[in-house]
């Protein structure tokens, strides 16, 4: 028999194009050489150019999900996605705590790359209240950031802003600087439990194909966490794995077309 691998589980919503969400997060775990397991929240109606549209599911069939995996196979790390509403926000940040999952990764989705919301107001709120004090780390873009703290922030704030999400309960920030601009793109990394900070960047890629980049950053961090790295590790790597999908990104669809996963992971092998 093989020994155990390591296990990660994403709580996310599905995207029928392939390119984001469940699908994203499970071709990161497989391709950085994690068991990949998922609780659906919502399903999208979506491909390459927008979302159509989108189904939540009932807040008790999410927890349920998490509940039977996790109750079985257990997790070495968890990540969540599309939440949707605050219902199902609040149902997953209690089986989270309820089974004392420790590496949390929390990408506070909300908005998809086509500019579709996938996250109403009162969900927000509840991201902030239950689900940050629960995160390992929480992955904001600047948008996402602004929108978590109700301000704006500016590309020289990003170090603060991480500070501030840390301050309202997650363990660590790391801000992303994509929507940023510029020859090269700054992620900010603050770690409450280390007080420290740490700055990961990478030459900006000239290309359509980001679909679902947030999902495969976040993703990726999950899987370094479930191998055992340290957390401004799993970070480090993290940012890599991303970098070079996007950059092998892949010539499908008349929109914002998906990055490489497996190709990426050859960086890993």
């Amino acid at each position: 028999m093989s020994a155990r691998p390591p296990v990660a589980l994403t709580i996310a919503g599905s995207d029928a194009g392939g390119g984001a969400g469940i699908q994203a997060d499970l071709k990161t775990f497989a391709a950085l050489g994690v068991y990949g397991m998922s609780a659906i929240t919502a399903i999208t109606v979506q491909n390459t150019v927008g979302v159509r549209d989108a189904l939540v599911l009932e807040p008790g069939l999410v927890a349920a999900q998490i509940d039977a995996v996790l109750e079985d196979i257990g997790c070495d790390a968890a990540k969540t996605g599309m939440l949707g509403t605050a219902e199902v926000v609040t149902a997953v940040a209690g089986r989270l705590a309820h089974h004392g999952v420790g590496k949390v990764v929390v990408d506070p989705v909300m908005v998809a790359k086509s500019g579709d919301r996938l996250l109403d107001e009162d969900a927000r709120a509840a991201v902030v209240e239950r689900l940050l004090p629960v995160a390992r780390i929480v992955t904001p873009n600047l948008p996402e950031a602004e929108a978590l703290l109700g301000r704006t922030i500016a590309p020289g704030e990003m170090a603060d802003a991480a500070r501030e999400l840390c301050a309202l309960g997650a363990g660590a920030a790391v801000v992303k600087g994509g929507h940023a601009g510029g020859k090269r793109s700054t992620d900010v990394l603050y770690d409450a439990a280390t007080d420290t900070l740490t700055s990961f960047s990478a030459p900006r890629i000239d290309t359509s194909s980001t679909h679902g980049t947030g999902c495969t950053f976040a993703s990726a961090i999950a899987a370094f966490l479930a191998r055992g790295r340290r957390l401004e590790a799993a970070v480090g790597w993290a940012k890599r794995f991303v970098t070079e999908a996007i950059r092998r990104g892949l010539p499908l669809g008349a929109g914002h077309g998906p990055t490489d996963h497996i190709g990426a992971g050859r960086l890993f092998d």
